[in-house]
């Protein structure tokens, strides 16, 4: 690409989908250890830059987990200001991550045999 070219607007769409639709997993899967707050999961996902996403995109991702059963949250005091939001996984989040999980290897090896030529031979 020569520099200054905009990327195809097709390549930047396939990517925001392909996000959208493990993001909410890859956030399951960062509270599966420990409760997180907002800007924290902002920063674990962003270490991996093509998971980066904004605080339009993962607070109402946050809600919905916590609507559907997946996640909880709770409030602690913050020393350096107001409380901050914790979110963790519950039971019910814990299991659809380890579904999920179960299922991802399959699911990525099946489009890696459609992305590689010579893989059908």
């Amino acid at each position: 690409m020569v520099a200054g070219e905009a990327s195809n607007p097709r390549d930047v769409r396939g990517v925001s989908q392909l996000r959208k639709g493990v993001l909410e997993f890859c956030v399951l899967a960062l509270l599966r250890d420990r409760p997180r707050y907002g800007v924290e999961l902002l920063d674990a996902l962003a270490d991996t830059p093509v998971m980066a996403t904004s605080q339009g995109t993962l607070y109402p991702l946050l809600s919905r987990l916590r609507r559907s059963g997946l996640a909880d949250t709770f409030l602690t005091e913050s020393a350096s200001g107001p409380s901050r939001r914790y979110y963790e996984l519950t039971d019910q989040g814990r299991q659809a991550l380890e579904e999920f999980s179960g299922h991802w290897p399959g699911f990525r090896d099946a489009v890696d045999r459609f992305l590689d030529p010579g893989a059908e031979s």
